[in-house]
This record gives structure tokens, C-alpha cells and sequence, in this order.
């Protein structure tokens, strides 16, 4: 084994990064993970938005520990870790995140900063100096809206925001979470993120049907909400609601042909059909779209506390530990068969996703 690690160790940086991106490709085709493309660290739980689909923001603020960071950050080279994703709560409110994304990228990662952007004005320059990409969430075209959705009035702060940090040559792509209280102002929003030059406009359906992603929203824990068509889940939208959705897909598909046509708008029309389709079979009028993923195959979450998920919508399978290497958790024997479970279609929550990942040979191999 010797012989072999020194091989690697002398070898060009070209060819070990080669080889890397091969056992990317290889994660697909067992349960084990031989690297770690996306890794996606929770800093923090703290938010100082107080959003209506999110309770996050009640619970005391906890802050990675910085023990972790330092472990985490020593096996990004080894992991072959290509993106590490700032999540939350609200990223941006640890005390040390600006030093925690430089460290990363010494490391070879780069940094993708998950942000609320209600300080991203502010901090600026720590954006510009630290980070590879910004997603900023946006969930109102107007500042009413926005205030109803988010809890505060910041809606034109983080418009300021996005401009600052799209004048420093970040690129920024605002993320819409679609639901019943700004489904009509989606013409608006591509408006308002277009006056301030962002990189991306993506927009995803609010998830109403997952127990594990952002806190304990149900009643029962963790069990499955039922789908009832009389009472249609906070934030989801009813069946005239969603006929409306439709139509206003409809008009934005040609009122904004050339957004699309450029790749300005993240999906595409068939997908946010698919979003139409969503609503519906939340209201019991439809199945779900088929979900395509394999994001526990080339991702990993991991929460302010330790905890270890294969993505945002699938239950943990355990904690960090701190004398156990990263590899060795992330291939502990409860995620290879969660990864089984998933692969063969025995994870109820995967059919109700809103947010798969999919990453194609060729995007593994590019990594």
C-alpha cells in the first residue's frame, strides 16, 4: 500500500485529478462512495429571517464547531470534494464563515454561499474575496410579498445586495420557492432579479410533503403527510390556484422566450410543468412527476450538530464522530443502505421531491 500512496503522491496533479473524476463516475455503480464531489455544511442554525415555511429561526442558535470545520476542511483534497455549499439556517451568521469558505478553497474546494442575502450588501467584499457563487433566496416581486413570506421588510436590501456582490464579479442566482402567497408574482420576480443582473433565476416548488427537511413541520414527527384534496397543506396552492400557476407559465414561456432561450431562467418549460403537475397531485388531482436522482451518490449533508444526511430530504444516518475519518462515516453501514434503499425505490420521500439532483457520466467526469 505504500508504494501506492507515494505513486500518488508524486504523481502530475493533471492525471491524479483525472483519476479522481473517474471514481466520481465509479460512486454510481455500488453504495459505497470512493469521493465526495458536493458536500453541503449547515454553519450554523442560527436565521435572522423568520420565514412562514421554515421554524428553524425559534430554536437557540448553535454554530459548527470549529473542531469539525478543521476536520472536515483536511479531507476535502482526499474526498476529491469539488463544491462545498454554505447552508443554515442562515450561513452567513456564524461569526467566522468568510474565514471557514477561505479555508476551504485552499483546500481545492469551491464555495457556493446558501444565503437569505439580508446582510449580503453589507458583507460585500468578504463575498467577493471568499466565494465561487452565491444563491440568494427570493421569494416575493414585491416588498409586501416578500415581508409576508420572510418575516421582515428586506426586499429591496437584498436586491442591493445581489447588485454589490454582481459588481465584484460574483456570479449570483436567486432561488424562488413557489407557493400560494407569490405564485402570481412570478413575472415580477424575473423582473426584479434581471434589474440586478443575477447570473440565474431558479425557481422550486414549496415542499409540503417531506418530514425531514427544515425542521419538524408535522404534527406526527416523521410520518408522511396525508394528501387530502379538501385541505391542501400550508403554502400549497388549490386546484384554482394551480390552474392559475398554469396559465401564468404559459404567458412567462413567451413574455420571456429569450431568457429561456439563453439559459437565464434555470428551468425549463417542461420542468416547471412539472411544478404545475406537483400542486396537483398535492391536492390529490395527479401523481407526482417522476423524480430523477442521485444526489446521495454524489453529495452529503451535514448539520450544525454532526449529523449525517445523504441529502435534505432523507433521514440521518448518523453523527460525526470525531476519531473517524470522514470517508469512513459517509460509508458507515447505515448510509450504504440508505443508498440502496433509495436506489431501489424503497424511500417513499424521493417520489415527493422537490429538489432531486441528478449528475449525468459526463458531469462526474467534468468535477
Amino acid at each position: 500500500m505504500g508504494h501506492i500512496v507515494t505513486e500518488f503522491v508524486s504523481m502530475p496533479r493533471e492525471v491524479y485529478t483525472d483519476l479522481m473524476s473517474v471514481n466520481n463516475l465509479l460512486n454510481l455503480f455500488g453504495n459505497r462512495l470512493r469521493t465526495l464531489p458536493i458536500l453541503i455544511l449547515y454553519l450554523t442554525d442560527g436565521c435572522n429571517s423568520r420565514c412562514a415555511m421554515c421554524d428553524i429561526w425559534r430554536s437557540p442558535r448553535r454554530n459548527m464547531a470549529p473542531e469539525f470545520i478543521d476536520a472536515v476542511s483536511g479531507e476535502i483534497a482526499a474526498l476529491h470534494t469539488r463544491w462545498v455549499v454554505l447552508s443554515g439556517g442562515e450561513a452567513m451568521q456564524h461569526p467566522d464563515w468568510p474565514n471557514i469558505a477561505a479555508r476551504l478553497r485552499r483546500e481545492g474546494a469551491k464555495v457556493i454561499l446558501l444565503t437569505n442575502g439580508l446582510v449580503l450588501q453589507k458583507q460585500a467584499q468578504d463575498v467577493i474575496n471568499n466565494v465561487d457563487e452565491v444563491v440568494v433566496s427570493l421569494d416575493g416581486g414585491t416588498a409586501a410579498t416578500y415581508k409576508a413570506i420572510r418575516g421582515v421588510d428586506a426586499f429591496q436590501l437584498v436586491l442591493d445586495g445581489i447588485a454589490a456582490v454582481r459588481a465584484g464579479g460574483v456570479p449570483v442566482t436567486t432561488r424562488t420557492t413557489v407557493q400560494q402567497a407569490n405564485f402570481r408574482e412570478i413575472p415580477q420576480i424575473i423582473d426584479a432579479a434581471k434589474s440586478v443582473d443575477a447570473t440565474l433565476i431558479s425557481f422550486l416548488s414549496i415542499d409540503v410533503a417531506n418530514p425531514y427537511a427544515f425542521g419538524p413541520r408535522f404534527a406526527d414527527g416523521l410520518a408522511i403527510p396525508v394528501i387530502n384534496a379538501h385541505e391542501p397543506p400550508a403554502g400549497a396552492l388549490s386546484l384554482e390556484e394551480v390552474a392559475a400557476l398554469s396559465a401564468i407559465y404559459e404567458d412567462v414561456f413567451v413574455r420571456y422566450q429569450n431568457d429561456f432561450e439563453r439559459g437565464l431562467i434555470a428551468e425549463s418549460p417542461a420542468k416547471l410543468r412539472q411544478m404545475v403537475r406537483y400542486f396537483q397531485a398535492v391536492d390529490g388531482e395527479s401523481s407526482f412527476p417522476p423524480v430523477r436522482c442521485n444526489a446521495p451518490h454524489t453529495s452529503m449533508v451535514i448539520e450544525v450538530d454532526g449529523t449525517i444526511r445523504p441529502c435534505y430530504f432523507l433521514p440521518q444516518t448518523g453523527k460525526w464522530k470525531a476519531d473517524t475519518s470522514l470517508r469512513d462515516q459517509i460509508n458507515s453501514d447505515a448510509a450504504v443502505a440508505m443508498r440502496k434503499a433509495y436506489r431501489n425505490g424503497e424511500r417513499p420521500e424521493c417520489a415527493r421531491c422537490v429538489c432531486p439532483l441528478y449528475k449525468d457520466a459526463r458531469a462526474l467526469i467534468r468535477l
